[in-house]
């Protein structure tokens, strides 16, 4: 089981809280089983009273760390007040060196200055040297250079740990910044999706709106050129009626007016048809383009291969719905000016989505079409205007004589349940 920065820091404050009670009950166990090396009956009652002080200023500082966090002016009284009962009672016994070693855990949290940091655990050092050495006082001069070299041992073990804890503490901090930072990047990242779909339900809404303005554009320029035309036909036909000399040429514009009639009604009711994508009522963008293109091959008598590549989503309406009219417009186009032998459609789900159709025939210049009218069909003008109003584009690549390759670009939305 991994442990948490926070799950060690509680832990290690823990030690902090209770190692010199420990420690302190420990070092008199240990004192009260080698009384013989306090054989005057003063230092016993002098060992006994500054363990009876060490608990008291244990309990003292047990209550005022409760308001102070940190290092403090009191937390460097504590220490001194500490090491030096720590001292005392390892002169009358080396085992009250455990007590005195308290000092090694807790300089960094208890006292100001760099300084004073250093100098705590140094004379803790001092104080667990000179049990280490044979107790104090000393009586042989041996017994001083041992000392030396324990002091020196026990600095540079001092400097060593201190060193490493300074490293593992700075990686911590270095840790502890880089997850704060990778929480605010993914918070930014979370704000950016939520914006960036806010943005796509707002580009949908306006491509409808838009679509409906150019869908009303578009049957007014077919009624101009269909209906009204053949209205004006009609009349025109019944005019000749009214003044015919006889009745066979009367019947002959009479058919005529009636023909125009018949086309004229189709043309409306096609138009009205095409107000709605209906291939998509029952039925995914993949399965209407296939049954779209089928349609046109058929009516045509051109070869036409759909083609579906890449994991197929459900996407949103009006997404399927723009890739539908633009296939539709293309294929038109291609039905009335490209005079080819074979057309490709594929429909690519890769990140977003690609519909491609591509065709063997004339051929055209891209640079030399004329500006789309208001009142015109769907170009590629009008294509790349329905791509475009959902954050797409369309892009498409012509020569004459060489054929033509049209591919639209969309954002993959998927459909809102």
């Amino acid at each position: 089981m991994t442990l948490s920065d926070r799950d060690i820091e509680r832990r290690w404050q823990a030690i902090r809280a209770r190692g010199p009670y420990v420690l302190l009950a420990v070092a008199t166990l240990l004192a009260l089983a080698t009384a013989e090396l306090t054989p005057a009956a003063g230092e016993r009652v002098t060992a006994g009273a500054l363990v009876a002080a060490g608990f008291g200023l244990q309990l003292w500082w047990g209550r005022v760390s409760r308001t102070r966090t940190g290092p403090s002016t009191a937390g460097t009284v504590y220490y001194a007040v500490r090491w030096a009962l720590g001292f005392a009672l390892t002169w009358l016994n080396p085992f009250f060196a455990f007590y005195a070693a308290a000092g090694y855990f807790d300089a960094e949290e208890l006292m100001r200055g760099r300084r004073l940091r250093w100098a705590g655990p140094f004379a803790c050092a001092v104080t667990v040297s000179g049990s280490q050495a044979g107790g104090l006082p000393f009586h042989r001069p041996v017994q001083w250079v041992v000392f030396a070299g324990l002091v020196m041992v026990n600095s540079v073990l001092l400097i060593v740990v201190g060193h490493l804890t300074a490293q593992q503490e700075e990686r911590s901090r270095a840790r502890a910044d880089t997850i704060a930072e990778l929480e605010r990047t993914n918070t930014a990242l979370h704000q950016a999706l939520a914006e960036n779909a806010a943005l796509h339900s707002q580009l949908l809404v306006q491509a409808r709106e838009a679509g409906v303005a150019d869908e009303r554009r578009r049957l007014a320029a077919e009624i101009h050129d269909t209906i009204a035309q053949g209205l004006t036909g009609i009349i025109a036909q019944l005019q000749v009626v009214a003044s015919a000399p006889d009745l066979a040429t009367a019947r002959t514009h009479l058919d005529r007016a009636s023909a125009l009639a018949r086309h004229s009604l189709g043309e409306a009711r096609r138009s009205v048809h095409n107000l709605a994508p209906v291939a998509l009522e029952h039925d995914g963008l993949p399965q209407a383009l296939k049954g779209t293109v089928a349609e046109w091959s058929e009516r045509t008598g051109t070869r036409a291969d759909f083609t579906v590549t890449g994991t197929t989503e459900h996407l949103h309406d009006e997404l399927s719905a723009t890739l539908l009219r633009i296939a539709q417009e293309a294929l038109s186009n291609t039905a009335r000016h490209a005079a080819a032998t074979r057309v490709g459609v594929t429909l690519t789900f890769l990140g977003e989505v690609i519909l491609d159709i591509r065709d063997d025939g004339r051929g055209f210049d891209p640079e030399t079409l004329p500006e789309r009218s208001r009142s015109g069909g769907f170009g590629l003008a009008g294509m790349r205007a329905r791509a475009e109003r959902i954050a797409g584009c369309l892009a498409v690549e012509s020569e004459p004589g060489r054929g033509t390759a049209l591919s639209a670009r969309v954002p993959l939305v998927r459909h809102e349940p």
